[in-house]
């Protein structure tokens, strides 16, 4: 005779299985259509998605470091606060975008900025405020860009006398020394989000502009279009000499925008040396010229140079940090190694950072790149291969 023993637990399922749930038919399909037309909703989501991301178009666009090691990592996915309700984008106030930046050159430039200037002379004051900015360019159909103003003060201080004199018997892109000019001040509005004409609104301040320093600083604003994914494009510049304008009460001025230009904030002494048997590019960085004011006397330079052959990119290197003078000696060579060859397609770019004392903050001064294309190369480039395994020095231009 069999016995069979049953658990607790298998009597307690036994006796819920008996039980009848208490919903109606009507309440369970309603709770089914609901969690079919969520399902759809977030598999349309997901697929809207999709479709922006791989027709979402990109202009010739700029690289700078935004005050962060890099922007466009980009550089440009960067920390940012948003207002939902008015669609503005919060910039870092110490942006400085660009690695390398280019200008849009091979499209047409349109719109017109809004801004005044004001001077005041008792507290050494500039107050510059951007208003607005109108008929900027569509990215395409259906994306209008989200601008961004970068304002920078240029300074286009006297020629140094001793800088002429070291300056005398060394070559500077084949003749004499060029006149540099420095930033002595960079801002950043906010971001507009899809807006062909953006209103901005926001006023910067500069406390240590003297009347007398006046005629050499002109007002650079360039209107730039923010790229999450790459780099910014300038959609177009506006330049104003300062010392033109009468700015003793607020100056309300309109300009149109105009084809961006890079302006020399220094020179860079360059060295470059090709070893074929062992494959290495060794790159030197010599010399650094800049202009120096009163508030870069307590600081540093540091080069970061980066080699990009045949589409591969090395990691950067980094000289180290030089307290800065009207010419910062460097002496210092790094070495990269070709790792396909002959090359066809070379470029070797020289960024050039300015440091604070502790170390802690930067700022790009300038850039410069040089190299070999398929169809041409530079006179630096030129020269370093017809004399292979020998250093070629030459001084080149430091541009933003």
């Amino acid at each position: 005779m069999a016995v069979v023993i049953e658990y607790p637990d298998t009597v307690a399922v036994r006796q819920l299985g008996l039980l009848n749930m208490p919903f109606s038919d009507l309440v369970k399909y309603c709770v089914l259509g609901v969690s079919v037309v969520l399902l759809l909703l977030a598999v349309s989501i997901f697929l809207w998605q999709i479709f922006r991301c791989y027709t979402r178009t990109h202009g010739t666009q700029d690289t700078s470091d935004f005050g962060l090691e890099y922007y466009t990592t980009p550089d440009f996915v960067m920390p940012r606060t948003t207002d939902v309700g008015t669609g503005l984008w919060s910039l870092p106030s110490t942006v400085n975008d660009g690695e390398l930046e280019e200008p849009s050159q091979d499209k047409q430039v349109s719109g017109s900025l809004s801004f005044s200037v004001f001077y005041e002379p008792l507290l050494s004051r500039l107050v510059v405020t951007i208003l607005q900015a109108e008929g900027l360019p569509r990215r395409s159909q259906a994306h209008r860009p989200h601008p961004f103003v970068r304002v920078r003060l240029m300074w286009a201080g006297q020629e140094n006398q001793e800088v002429k004199r070291l300056l005398m018997n060394e070559k500077v892109d084949g003749g004499e020394p060029h006149a540099l000019c420095t930033v002595l001040q960079e801002w950043n509005t906010h971001m507009v989000r899809d807006s062909c004409s953006p209103v901005f609104g926001e006023q910067f301040v500069y406390d240590l502009l003297h009347r007398q320093d006046l005629p050499g600083v002109t007002l650079r604003m360039e209107v730039k279009d923010f790229d999450k994914f790459s780099r910014h494009m300038v959609l177009g510049e506006v330049r104003v000499p300062l010392g033109h304008l009468d700015m003793c009460y607020p100056l309300e001025l309109q300009e149109l925008l105009q084809t961006p230009r890079k302006d020399a904030v220094g020179q860079v002494l360059l060295s470059l040396k090709f070893l074929p048997a062992a494959q290495r590019l060794e790159v030197g960085l010599l010399k650094i010229r800049t202009l120096q004011t009163v508030t870069n006397l307590d600081t540093a330079l540091y080069g970061r140079i980066s080699v990009q052959c045949n589409q591969y990119r090395q990691r950067h290197q980094k000289t180290t940090a030089v307290r800065q003078s009207p010419v910062t000696v460097f002496n210092q060579v790094l070495m990269f190694s070709l790792l396909e060859f002959p090359p066809q397609e070379c470029s070797v770019a020289i960024s050039v950072y300015e440091t604070d004392a502790n170390r802690k903050h930067k700022h790009l001064v300038g850039h410069m790149t040089v190299g070999k294309e398929r169809r041409s190369e530079d006179q630096h480039w030129t020269m370093m291969m017809q004399a292979l395994r020998q250093p070629i020095a030459v001084w080149h231009q430091l541009l933003i």
